[in-house]
């Protein structure tokens, strides 16, 4: 990806797309540092690092009264953990994605008169932040049981993790369930693919992320997977993947 301008930067927050309601989002993840200064330091200041953190920070304007708008959707989930999913550009699969387990920690509303009515709102982490991609689409209804496109992460070496993030955005139908898990392979080909992670099933709007134990993983290919059961039932969901 080369430069250029935000204009379209994707924000999912557990099981709502807050794109259209914001303007303004910023990542940050860091590690403290830790002063191990001494005798033999030879006059400078020696660090190790410390504890991580990271923080996904958004504003916008503001909309209410129904559970897709951002009062709604931060009301809901103040002081709750879920994922969060950011995207710098679009949110198609392989694109560039930025995932964390996150408390919504903070959100405020409200300014002068004669303002567009805004917003701000904080996720800290509960997990690491993590830089992978999309997986899959959130414009893309599913009605049926079904597989995503592969995308080509790399294997997962010893001490690492894949973490996966699932927004469930919209459900419609008859006791309608979809349950949704990650599968990799050794091509894009998924011969005989092995299940991963399998999310918890779904039959209303939210989200979910999990993480596999840290165990090393030889498979480079990636896609989620999904069983839909009821009566006439749709969903929009948002997947992204990523190794740390």
């Amino acid at each position: 990806m080369s430069k250029f301008v935000l204009l379209n930067a994707r924000l999912f927050a557990v099981g709502a797309d807050l794109t259209g309601a914001s303007s303004k989002i910023e990542l940050t993840s860091e590690i403290e540092d830790k002063e191990t200064t001494n005798y033999y330091s030879a006059g400078y200041k020696e660090v190790i690092g410390g504890l991580g953190s990271a923080e996904v920070s958004a504003e916008g304007q503001w909309e209410a009264t129904d559970s897709t708008k951002v009062d709604d959707a931060m009301w809901a989930r103040l002081g709750g953990v879920g994922p969060w999913t950011v995207c710098p550009d679009n949110a198609n699969v392989g694109d560039l994605a930025y995932l964390t387990q996150c408390l919504t920690a903070s959100y405020a509303l409200g300014g002068a008169v004669g303002d567009v009515a805004p917003w701000t709102g904080k996720g800290a982490s509960a997990w690491p932040l993590v830089r992978g991609q999309m997986a899959h689409p959130a414009g893309t209804a599913r009605t049926s049981t079904g597989t995503g496109t592969g995308v080509q992460l790399g294997a997962v070496t010893a001490g690492k993790r894949l973490y996966a993030a699932l927004h469930v955005l919209s459900v419609a139908g008859t006791t309608p369930s979809i349950t949704a898990r990650i599968e990799s392979a050794p091509s894009n080909a998924f011969a005989a693919p092995t299940t991963q992670l399998t999310f918890t099933a779904a039959t209303a709007a939210g989200g979910e992320a999990l993480r596999t134990a840290g165990g090393a993983i030889t498979d480079t290919w990636w896609r989620v997977a999904w069983t839909i059961s009821g009566t006439t039932p749709s969903f929009l969901f948002a997947t992204s993947l990523g190794i740390r």
